[in-house]
């Protein structure tokens, strides 16, 4: 069987949904579609890591500009995440697909943020905070390849065969 589709992407669940105590639900639902967990931990995270995981990979800074990183990194350090890197079969697609939207209000029924989450960036931004939208998911495939090995060592991350594998790959 071709590997060529297969692909590992990074996610973080923000302290919102660490501390909603929702973590397992959202990720049962990546296990459910056939992603594999291949490496995972709760970090607290310094300022200089968020900046270099935001700028420096992300460009956010650059794109949007210091009061959005800002108002990011102050939600953000909030509290410990849960950091992880799934594989599947275009697995950076799809786990954006089921994320949806940035914006909560805006995200479908059926997504994580349409179903676990509704704030606007409106009410974000009358507030001057973060918003709180559960997860982060890696934009596209250099992103998920750099904020891999900034975030994991090799020896972190497991291969391993699923069960399921022949009928979700």
């Amino acid at each position: 069987m071709s590997q060529k589709h297969i692909e590992r992407t990074f996610i973080i669940f923000k302290p919102d949904s660490v501390q909603r105590g929702i973590v397992g639900e959202i990720l049962a639902r990546f296990e459910r579609i056939g992603l594999k967990i291949i490496g995972m931990k709760m970090v607290n995270p310094s300022r200089e890591q968020y900046h270099e995981h935001y700028e420096g990979i992300g460009t956010m800074i650059t794109r949007h500009g210091e009061h959005i990183f800002n108002t990011t990194v102050d939600f953000m350090s909030q509290g410990p995440v849960i950091i992880a890197v799934l594989e599947g079969v275009e697995a950076i697609a799809l786990v954006r697909k089921l994320v949806g939207s940035t914006e909560p209000k805006s995200a479908e029924v059926g997504t994580i943020r349409g179903d676990y989450s509704h704030i606007s960036y409106g009410r974000a931004n009358a507030e001057n905070k973060g918003i709180p939208n559960l997860i982060h998911a890696s934009a596209d495939a250099s992103d998920a390849q750099k904020e891999v090995d900034y975030w994991f060592a090799d020896n972190e991350l497991y291969d391993y065969q699923l069960l399921h594998e022949k009928f979700t790959r």
